[in-house]
C-alpha cells in the first residue's frame, strides 16, 4: 500500500474517535501539519470526512451512506453457502443457516445429510422458535427487553418431554446461550433428532444469522453431535469474518509475477 494511501486510511479510525483538530491529526500519523492538511482536504472533497465550524474533522456523510449500502447489498447465504457445504463435507449431517425476520426464524440455506435418513425441513420454512438450536441463538442476542417481550408472547407446544415449558425456561436458557456462545437442540422438537448450531456475526458483533448441524440418533448420538460442537463454531466464525470483513484476503501484488 502506498504511504499516502496508508497515511489517509489512518486518519478515518482516529476520527472515528471523535472530531479532531489538524494539529491532533498531524500528531497521531507523524507528519507535518502541511501534509495532514492535503490528506483531509481530499477526504473532505469525497465526504469522507466533514469540516466542523469548530475547524476540528468528524467523519463525514459520504462514508455512513457507503457503509449502510455495502452492508444492505452483503448476501448472508451466499457468503455462507461454500462454509456450510464445507461443513457438510466434514460430518456428513444436514447443515442449516437461519435469520430472524418478522418474528419468526426462518430456514434460508440447507446441505442436506448423505446418509439415507433425512430431516424434514426447507428453505423458507420457520422452525420451532421455542426450541430450535438457530432459533436460541438469534433471539438470545436480542436486547433483555425485547427478549423478554419475545418469550412471553411466544406459545411453547409440548413437541417432547424435552421441549421447553414456559417463558422463564425460554429466558433462562438464552441468557445461557448469550453466554456461552453456542445453542443445543437435544430432542426438543423430535425426541429423535439432535443438534448443534452457532451464531454468525456481523460487523457491528451482533448476530445475524445461525447455523447448525443435525442428526437424528439413528446415525449418531447426542453425545457425539456435541464433538462436533469446535467444528460448527469455526466454520460460523470464518463466516462472519467474510461477512464482516474483518479478515479480508490479501490482495495480489501486480508486481509480484
Amino acid at each position: 500500500m502506498s504511504q499516502t494511501v496508508d497515511r489517509a486510511l489512518s486518519i478515518l479510525p482516529l476520527l472515528a474517535e471523535g472530531p479532531a483538530n489538524l494539529e491532533q491529526v498531524a500528531k497521531r500519523l507523524g507528519v507535518h501539519k502541511t501534509t495532514a492538511l492535503r490528506l483531509l482536504r481530499t477526504l473532505h472533497e469525497h465526504g469522507m470526512v466533514y469540516r466542523q465550524q469548530d475547524q476540528r474533522y468528524r467523519l463525514g456523510a459520504r462514508l455512513f451512506a457507503l457503509a449502510q449500502q455495502a452492508v444492505e447489498n452483503l448476501d448472508v447465504r451466499e457468503i455462507a453457502h461454500p462454509y456450510l457445504a464445507g461443513l457438510n463435507e466434514q460430518c456428513g449431517h444436514t447443515v442449516h443457516l437461519a435469520v430472524y425476520e418478522e418474528n419468526e426464524v426462518v430456514y434460508i440455506d440447507k446441505v442436506e445429510s448423505r446418509y439415507p435418513v433425512r430431516m424434514y425441513s426447507r428453505i423458507g420454512k420457520p422452525v420451532a422458535i421455542t426450541v430450535a438450536a438457530v432459533a436460541k441463538l438469534l433471539l438470545a442476542d436480542l436486547l433483555e427487553a425485547e427478549r423478554r417481550a419475545v418469550a412471553e408472547r411466544l406459545q411453547y407446544p409440548a413437541y417432547t418431554a424435552r421441549s421447553t415449558p414456559n417463558a422463564a425456561a425460554f429466558l433462562k436458557e438464552l441468557a445461557t446461550v448469550r453466554e456461552q456462545g453456542w445453542a443445543t437442540d437435544l430432542g426438543g422438537h423430535e425426541e429423535s433428532i439432535n443438534c448443534v448450531g452457532a451464531p454468525i456475526r456481523g460487523a457491528d458483533g451482533r448476530v445475524v444469522a445461525a447455523c447448525s448441524v443435525s442428526a437424528p440418533n439413528v446415525v449418531v448420538s447426542a453425545e457425539e453431535l456435541l464433538e462436533l460442537l469446535p467444528l460448527v463454531r469455526r466454520t460460523a466464525e470464518a463466516i462472519s469474518r467474510e461477512y464482516s470483513g474483518s479478515a479480508p484476503p490479501a490482495e495480489p501484488d501486480p508486481d509480484d509475477k
